[in-house]
């Protein structure tokens, strides 16, 4: 082969050198641009569902996180757990101050509230109540530390009433501890109001809105161990006007059922509330099902005494959520018994009209009103001689 034939070869085989040199740096450029990308992307995809996990975890934490069960064991506590003695004689100022700071401090955050009631230990107890006045019927009113007011009105109307139609009625009302404002003097107050009304139960979880469903399951526990013995007993609310009268009639009625049995202000195919502004908002973590089953309104429904105990037993099994009437119904829902219509539907009145009728309120059973005056006003006129 000639020089030239040889510079001619060198010459046809530098473009093809180049080529080859060429698609290698593409091949490489292109891996290298899908690995970043597909870095890139997949970091983009754990960043955004990071953000959308919190934002939706703030959703779900908000309502709850503000009230985390307390320590479940305070060992400075001596005033007993369920099944201690009467804390109420017992529980001095500087253990109040204890188990208030102790119950403030900080705790893991969860994502619900545990309704269990066991999981809560009494501050205030009346143990032995049932034992010395044996109530047929047991009246318990959830109201928070503060509503003295409320509290007063109660016992000054409906709530004085020992006995009706011959049976023992008894009131008592369920709180949880103070906030964290003014929750020592709070406190000392409220043990003082024990030792003169011997009608506080008291539990040492936060007593908030959304701690309803923990106050119920407490109260329902407190029916169960420390007043098995009642035929029946009520959750009513603090601002209810209630004809312990009429209650009485039905539930003497021989058709009245004595196990088994809750009735109220019946609702069905309610639907869950998944609204994060909402008042009654729930998210699916809490309740996963569209619709509700069946319950009573939380203003006022009575129950067969047998019911607590079991309802304590369902709660085991049913995860917690905020609305308290509702989780009922789940538990009821668990136990295969559904909630019974009163006799008379009419009879269990939501919200008062605004116009006030005497003959009205001696034929109801309940009505929501809108303040302890007005309770007593009410009262004092439905009772007067015609």
């Amino acid at each position: 082969m000639t020089t030239s034939s040889f510079q001619r070869m060198a010459t046809l085989r530098l473009p093809v050198k180049s080529c080859f040199v060429l698609l290698v740096f593409i091949t490489v450029a292109v891996l290298v641009i899908y690995y970043v990308s597909n870095t890139h992307l997949q970091l983009t995809k754990d960043w955004l569902s990071k953000v959308s996990n919190n934002i939706h975890s703030y959703y779900i934490k908000q309502p709850v996180r503000i009230v985390p069960p307390p320590p479940r064991h305070h060992q400075t506590v001596k005033q007993g757990t369920l099944n201690g003695t009467n804390v109420a004689r017992t529980t001095t100022d500087s253990n109040v101050t204890e188990v208030l700071r102790k119950s403030t401090s900080s705790v893991p955050s969860i994502r619900y509230h545990e309704a269990y009631p066991r999981n809560y230990h009494f501050i205030l107890d009346e143990p032995n109540i049932c034992k010395q006045e044996k109530p047929f019927l047991v009246l318990m009113v959830p109201v928070a530390p503060h509503e003295l007011e409320a509290r007063k009105a109660i016992r000054s109307t409906w709530g004085n009433v020992s006995v009706v139609r011959g049976k023992t009625v008894r009131v008592l009302f369920s709180l949880g501890r103070p906030g964290i404002k003014d929750a020592e003097a709070q406190q000392r107050q409220l043990n003082l109001e024990s030792k003169k009304y011997h009608d506080l139960i008291q539990s040492d979880f936060l007593d908030t809105y959304l701690n309803l469903t923990i106050k119920t399951m407490v109260i329902m526990d407190w029916l169960a161990t420390r007043c098995p013995n009642a035929t029946y007993a009520m959750k009513v609310d603090s601002d209810m006007f209630l004809n312990v009268e009429n209650l009485m009639s039905m539930l003497l009625a021989s058709n009245t059922p004595k196990e088994n049995y809750m009735t109220g202000m019946v609702m069905w195919n309610r639907p869950v509330i998944r609204d994060p502004a909402s008042k009654w908002y729930v998210p699916k973590k809490l309740y996963d099902k569209d619709y509700y089953p069946t319950y009573l309104l939380g203003m006022g429904y009575v129950f067969s005494n047998d019911l607590p105990k079991k309802l304590v037993e369902a709660s085991k099994e049913i995860k917690p959520f905020n609305i308290e009437d509702a989780y009922i119904g789940a538990c009821l829902d668990k136990l295969h018994i559904v909630p019974s219509n009163p006799p008379d539907a009419s009879k269990f009145k939501a919200y008062f009209n605004g116009k006030y009728d005497r003959k009205e309120f001696q034929r109801v059973i309940t009505t929501i009103l809108s303040s302890p005056q007005q309770l007593i006003d009410f009262w004092q006129d439905s009772r007067r001689p015609t």
